[in-house]
This record gives C-alpha cells, sequence and structure tokens, in this order.
C-alpha cells in the first residue's frame, strides 16, 4: 500500500501531464516495460521491436514494449509525416491487424511480420498527432523518455510482484535474444535500483563511418576508465538506452527529466545518489552508430563531427586530469576532521587549478554547510560526493582541460592511461601516429573488457 500510495502521489504531482494517453490492447499485470522514444523512426523502430521479440514467450508476456512517438509542432512536416504512418502501424500490431507496407523493402517487411507474429506485447503514446505535440519548450527525447517512463510507472502499479522494473531503449537500437532475461535477472538480488547494460555500437558498411563510431567508442570507454582510476562513484556511461531502472529508483529521483539532450546523464547522476548503480553485463544491446543533427550532441552528433576529422585530429583528455581527480577524491574521503581552509589549501598543493576551481564553486561556504549536516564518516562522505557529482566532475576536467592540460592524441591518451591503471602490465598499444580501423579496433575490444 505504501508503494502505491508513493506512484499515486508522484503521478499527481511529478507526472509529464493527462495529455499524453497509453494506447494498448492488453494493459493488464506487467512487471517490467521498455520504454522507447521514437522520433521519424519509422523504419527502424520495427527492426529495434523485431529483435524484442525475439526473447523468450515467457518474458514477452510479463512486459510491456511502450513506444512514445513523438514530434513539437514546428518539427519539420516530413518528420510529422513519418510519425503519423508509425503511429498508424504501432496501432495494426497492437490490435493484431494486417496493414500493408507498399514502400517498404523486403527486411523492413519481414521485421513488421516477425514482431505481428509474436508474442510481445505493444502499447504506444500519441505525442506526435495536432494538439499533443511536445510542447516547443519542454525539452525533446527527454520528455518523450519521461512520457513513457511515467506512463510505465503507473501501469507497474497494477501489478503484485515486488520486483518491477522499467528499462530504457532507442528506436535505433539492437537487443540479444536474452535482453528482458538478463536485465531481470541483474536486479533480482535487490541489491541496487538502477544500472546500465553493457553495450557496442553498431558498426556502419562504409569504412569511414567505422573509423568514426570505433573512435567515438573509444573516447565514451576512455572517460569511464579514467574515472574508475580516480575511484569515482560516477564512473559508468550515460547511454539512455543501457538505462534501467526499478519503480522504486524511478520514484526516488522524482523520474525522468525533460531535457533536450544529455538526460540520461543527468537521470543516472540522480540516481547513483539514492544508491549503487549495477552494471548489467548478463545481456547487451546494440545502439546505432547513424549520422544524425538532431540534437547538439549524442552520438550521432558525434560521429558526424568524427567522420569530418581525421584520427590524428581527434583527440581525449589528457591522463594527467584523471591523476588530479584521484588525489582530489582521495583528499575529500579522508577531510572528514579538516577545516574548509585546510582542505582547500591542500588540495591547492595537488594542482593550482584544483584549488582555482574550487574557489570558484564556493567551496568554503559549502564544505561547512555539508559538515554540520552530518555525525559520522561514511554520511560525510556520502554528502560529499552528492555536491561534488559526475556534473562537477565533468566541469572539473574540463576546467583542466581549458587551462592547463590541452587534449592529447588518441593513441597516447589510451596507452598512458592503461599504463597509469596497471603500472606493472605495461599497455600494448603504441603512443605514436594515427589510429587506423585496425589499431582502434583492437583498442576499443580492450577497453570493452574494461569498462
Amino acid at each position: 500500500m505504501k508503494k502505491a500510495s508513493l506512484i499515486n502521489d508522484y503521478l499527481s504531482r511529478y507526472a509529464a501531464g493527462p495529455s499524453w494517453r497509453l494506447r494498448a490492447e492488453d494493459s493488464g499485470s506487467v512487471e517490467q516495460v521498455v520504454v522507447i522514444p521514437a522520433y521519424a523512426e519509422r523504419d527502424l523502430i520495427f527492426f529495434t521491436l523485431a529483435s524484442l521479440a525475439a526473447n523468450p514467450e515467457a518474458m514477452l508476456e510479463k512486459t510491456m514494449v511502450l513506444c512514445v512517438v513523438n514530434n513539437k509542432a514546428d518539427s519539420p512536416k516530413e518528420d510529422r509525416e513519418n510519425n503519423a504512418l508509425t503511429l498508424a502501424l504501432l496501432d495494426a500490431l497492437a490490435k493484431r491487424r494486417r496493414l500493408d507496407m507498399p514502400d517498404a523493402d523486403g527486411n523492413l517487411q519481414e521485421a513488421w511480420q516477425r514482431v505481428a507474429s509474436s508474442r510481445l506485447r505493444l502499447g504506444f503514446v500519441d505525442a506526435s498527432s495536432p494538439g499533443l505535440e511536445i510542447p516547443r519548450r519542454a525539452g525533446g527525447v527527454g520528455m518523450a523518455r519521461k512520457i513513457g517512463m511515467d506512463a510505465a510507472l503507473g501501469l507497474l502499479a497494477n501489478s503484485k510482484q515486488k520486483l518491477r522494473l522499467i528499462l530504457s531503449l532507442d528506436a535505433d537500437t539492437l537487443v540479444k535474444p536474452d535482453y528482458l532475461t538478463g536485465v531481470r535477472t541483474a536486479f533480482s538480488s535487490g541489491r541496487a535500483q538502477a544500472g546500465m547494460v553493457d553495450y557496442e555500437h553498431q558498426m556502419p558498411s562504409d569504412r569511414e563511418s567505422q573509423e568514426a563510431i570505433c573512435r567515438y567508442e573509444i573516447f565514451l570507454r576512455y572517460w569511464v576508465l579514467g574515472l574508475k582510476f580516480a575511484k569515482s562513484p560516477y564512473a559508468f556511461h550515460s547511454i539512455g538506452s543501457t538505462m534501467a531502472a526499478t519503480d522504486e529508483g524511478y520514484l526516488a529521483v522524482r523520474g525522468m527529466n525533460r531535457r533536450e539532450a544529455g538526460e540520461d546523464f543527468y537521470f543516472l547522476n540522480k540516481l547513483a545518489k539514492a544508491g549503487p548503480l549495477r552494471r548489467i553485463h548478463e545481456t547487451r544491446v546494440y545502439p546505432s552508430a547513424r549520422l544524425s543533427n538532431r540534437v547538439p550532441f549524442g552520438t550521432g552528433a558525434a560521429v558526424a563531427k568524427l567522420v569530418s576529422a581525421s584520427s590524428g585530429d581527434f583527440g581525449l583528455y589528457d591522463p594527467r586530469v584523471f591523476a588530479v581527480l584521484e588525489r582530489w577524491l582521495t583528499l575529500m574521503k579522508e577531510s572528514f576532521e579538516g577545516t574548509a581552509n585546510e582542505i582547500l589549501a591542500q588540495a591547492k598543493e595537488i594542482h593550482s587549478g584544483l584549488g582555482e576551481f574550487l574557489d570558484g564553486r564556493k567551496f568554503l561556504s559549502v564544505r561547512p554547510k555539508i559538515r554540520g549536516n552530518v555525525k559520522d564518516r561514511r554520511a560525510y562522505e556520502r554528502q560529499m560526493h552528492g555536491w561534488f557529482d559526475g556534473f562537477e566532475t565533468l566541469k572539473l576536467i574540463n576546467y583542466l582541460t581549458l587551462y592547463f592540460y590541452p587534449k592529447v592524441s588518441l593513441p597516447f591518451a589510451v596507452k598512458k592511461l592503461l599504463e597509469m591503471q596497471n603500472p606493472a602490465c605495461p599497455s600494448p598499444f603504441s603512443a605514436e601516429g594515427a589510429t587506423g580501423l585496425e589499431e582502434g579496433m583492437r583498442m576499443l575490444h580492450a577497453l570493452r573488457r574494461l569498462t
């Protein structure tokens, strides 16, 4: 009863709004909901649904797949038309009704038929048709995820199962046949309220794009490896199509945000403060590597930028910024007895840039408030990491990069960071020259094992 009350309170106070209604033929009891925002994805979304439909029937019966077809009123006409057809196709699938796809190629027809003949339980939300569009100032994919996740929370309120999950995908992401089982198994211990599924980007067909997505995924994994070296509690991947949370975890952070981009970063940053995040290695997802200009940053925008740059022009953070971060986090952990001035002085000894950054972040006024609100070291450490969170970590890294340690070449950065992580095991990679596809893939496979 207590959880039902919390859900009802959330839905009445923080939910996206009553305009967007779930449409499904079977909205009975489910144990988990997969939320998929879709913007002009008439083709790719059915390949994603087909990969979900390949999961075991027993899991499909316990799962609702919820697509949020969305756009804004001023979105391009062709995108709104694409969404209108997507809605018609989803409606036909949900009602088990045949619908011709005369302009679809054979592969798309086959994917649609695989979904139609499966036990997949499908629902959708229309956030696209006139009068139902996402408000112009209400963000983008973050708002679409929020609409779907809030609807998922309402569905899960009717479940009698103790473990209720909200899984996040993208409309161009493929999953393994054990995806639903693997995620559920990962949460079965009850020790975590949120997590990130292991991932590998799909490889494009042309070599130029392959090199770009290889470098981009190296960048993502290098960032996490650097944070792991520094022993940061925010050393995790922030990719929307890998996220999963229990209904309790979702409630604990008052749901998804409405951001146009970076919504996954901010959502997981809040979840990390609420409790430990779990790396879900029991299964894997495969995000798309296609080019996109829809959002100012993210996979598509990054790959588009990388395609236009040579590997020699693509830099990574200097490994020394992570060394500074590691020493700062160690000092922070051990600073329970110190005064704010003493801690700041020690931070300046670590690096003058660290001291400047903390000055700029009002450390001398923030720290006494934190220390005055806690009585033991464990609570102190938790509160300090609540203040110096993933966003503050990123700001510090960027500050040090801007004023002290400019980015360095990809091969040098990876080699040096691997050697810093394990001095007894020198890196097998060269620090010189550009990184071609073969060497890049070898490097990427190594980083995949570590992150």
